[in-house]
């Protein structure tokens, strides 16, 4: 991939502020001179050409293969002519639902409407259909008889085998089957994208492309699928395919469920997974191995293309919230090889870091640095996890064959190079850019690679951090840790020490502000209490709490559906019950007034009534306090704003 601007000539012009972007009317697809589109791009978010929004990083991608692309976003779903308005495509339709699966952009863990779409203009909860992807996708069949139909996004990635759908509280089959697309292409696309396209532009019929990594397809008959699983010859590797429990074995047996958690996540490792095939009653879905990871210069190329960094003209200045929060940040990775268990992180992006290279991110930094309202201030310079910049197994050909399921759980892996220069020279770089004031880090920071490096540390405590720092430890249970594959609460308290202390050396004042997850599996009452005790001993006062929610493929959710860990077999308490799980965040927000009720019902169940009082020791006030918090010790106003936690270990400043 290299760096490609928008044609000129046949298929192009000079830009002006519509031309700028992909067509998204049939009036703008003939202002280019195009009498057809060669790949039309559905996607149930607004249309941000940015490159944090996938659908529209692959629509620019292909644009940049030469190909003719239009895109509808966020079309209506009452007939397909909103879809068809640009005409029928020449080679093929891909659909997605936005960067986010469409039930948990709509619901909450409680399973409540949530009050703003962040994907959607001034926050619409109305601009998307539920299962956005089947209903798109059948859409896209009515209005383009004939036409490939190629499902992509996270939501298919997540639900391309059998899978758990916590909304409807049932499994569900394959994605592809339900929106009858011809494809479904999971993982990050360009390289599956690209190659449909070319493949049909040269003649071949969809039905044809077998072998294309990183893609999914139906096969109708059961001979087929069983010679398949038996001779994979025809297709991708020489290995034999991996052949799932059944949709129905699935459905029936929480034994077979764990069973296919556990083979699948054997094989998304790009560089060994092997070929995938589930049954579902008469027919299959054949997975091929997933797309090789991006090298350094085809990353550098994508985030080269000629994105306007804007929404389209169309929305006339309607907020999108999702762009306020990314439209002044650099992307400089993908990938995370951390594993956490209800994470899906891994399974949609892959394991192997993909970085872009050090000049690539300057390029990028001094095009914002020229944008109109741009003031200096970049929100954050990272990906799924900042301090994983570059960072590599030492050897390709143990990488390449390593099947681990994390480089830093149970320990860090001996052969992963955890060195943070490239990181820290490149953000110095960053920040003595001309226009550049303030560069923050505003991504996920794994804080047991952290600690690794004091010179990051400080570099993050002096130069990138706006006062308050977000980290995840998540829980302090080591039971409960141990089943998120997450590290033990001593590297948090380690780093929080480190972090404090540079931040002091600095001459700040700055704080943590640390993310919990409350109803994990594995968690129960009590341990919750303990949390919560553990908080409380050390002046934490969390206002980030995620409710956990069992989203498709998760390790965690397999523990959620099963009672049992599928990597291991082991029995996993898991809350089930909504009000069992809002206890359990009242117990971690214990210091807001709000949750006292349902706090004090958690400890009675837990038989721990002797935390409810007064004394020095008790999580929550009595029940006569309610309403007067200023007037009980311990739980005074400050606690009622939820302000951020005290720094631990490290008093205020000298």
């Amino acid at each position: 991939m290299t760096n490609v601007a928008i044609r000129t000539g046949k298929h192009g012009g000079p830009a002006h502020p519509r031309k700028a972007f992909l067509p998204t009317t049939r009036d703008e697809m003939l202002a280019r001179g195009w009498d057809e589109l060669d790949i039309l791009i559905v996607t149930g978010d607004a249309y941000v050409d940015h490159p944090a929004f996938g659908p529209v990083l692959i629509a620019r991608f292909l644009e940049g293969r030469g190909y003719r692309v239009g895109v509808i976003a966020q079309p209506r779903w009452d007939s397909p002519a909103d879809i068809g308005r640009m005409g029928r495509p020449r080679l093929y339709v891909g659909v997605s639902a936005g960067n986010l699966d469409s039930m948990l952009n709509k619901l909450t863990a409680q399973k409540k409407v949530r009050g703003e779409d962040q994907y959607s203009p001034d926050g619409n909860t109305n601009a998307r259909p539920n299962r956005a992807s089947i209903v798109y996708a059948n859409l896209c069949r009515q209005a383009f008889p004939g036409v490939a139909v190629v499902l992509g996004g996270i939501e298919a990635s997540l639900r391309r085998i059998a899978h758990y759908d916590y909304w409807s509280d049932s499994i569900r089959r394959s994605i592809l089957l339900d929106a009858k697309a011809d494809l479904l292409v999971f993982g990050m696309g360009e390289r599956a994208a690209w190659e449909i396209a070319r493949r049909l532009d040269s003649g071949e019929k969809v039905s044809e492309l077998r072998d294309i990594r990183g893609t999914a397809f139906v096969m109708g008959s059961p001979r087929e699928w069983k010679a398949i699983a038996d001779d994979p010859s025809r297709f991708v590797t020489d290995k034999k395919a991996v052949v799932l429990p059944s949709y129905e074995e699935a459905l029936a047996s929480t034994e077979k469920f764990a069973a296919m958690s556990r083979a699948f996540q054997y094989e998304t490792n790009a560089h060994n997974g092997r070929a995938i095939l589930q049954v579902h009653g008469q027919q299959a879905v054949y997975f091929n191995p997933p797309a090789l990871p991006l090298a350094e210069a085809e990353m550098d190329g994508l985030y080269d293309l000629p994105f306007v960094r804007s929404p389209h003209p169309s929305y006339q200045g309607a907020r999108i919230p999702a762009f306020d929060t990314v439209k002044d940040s650099i992307v400089t990775m993908r990938g995370c090889f951390g594993g956490c268990t209800f994470c899906s992180i891994t399974e949609h992006e892959g394991r192997i870091i993909q970085s872009r290279s050090e000049a690539s991110v300057l390029r990028e930094v001094r095009a914002l640095s020229r944008m109109d309202g741009f003031r200096g201030v970049i929100s954050d310079v990272g990906g799924p996890t900042a301090n994983m910049y570059k960072m590599r197994c030492k050897d390709e050909k143990t990488e390449a064959a390593c099947r681990r399921l994390s480089c830093v759980h149970p320990g860090i892996c001996e052969n992963l190079v955890t060195d943070h220069a490239p990181l820290i020279d490149l953000l110095k770089k960053v920040r003595q850019e001309k226009g550049i004031k303030k560069v923050f880090i505003a991504s996920g920071i794994r804080y047991d690679l952290a600690e690794r490096s004091p010179e990051f540390i400080k570099e993050l405590a002096e130069h990138h951090t706006g006062g308050q720092l977000s980290v995840a430890p998540e829980h302090s249970s080591p039971d409960v840790l141990d089943k998120m594959k997450k590290p033990p609460v001593e590297a948090y308290e380690r780093f929080a020490q480190a972090f404090c202390q540079a931040s002091e050396d600095a001459g700040k004042d700055q704080y943590l502000v640390p993310y919990f997850i409350s109803g994990h599996p594995g968690s129960t009452l009590q341990d919750t209490v303990e949390l919560a005790l553990w908080l409380k001993e050390r002046g934490m006062r969390p206002r980030q709490v995620q409710d956990f929610i069992p989203t498709p493929m998760a390790i965690a959710t397999a523990m959620y559906v099963t009672g049992v860990d599928p990597m291991t077999g082991e029995s996993v308490y898991t809350a089930r019950d909504l009000r069992e799980k809002r206890m359990m965040k009242a117990l971690i927000q214990y210091w807001d007034a709000t949750q006292w009720p349902l706090a004090r019902e958690a400890l009675k169940k837990a038989g721990r009534s002797e935390l409810i009082g007064k004394a020095v020791h008790c999580l929550v006030p009595p029940e006569w306090a309610d309403g007067a918090t200023s007037r009980v010790p311990g739980f005074g106003s400050r606690a009622s704003r939820g302000q951020p936690a005290l720094r631990p270990g490290v008093k205020r400043g000298r």
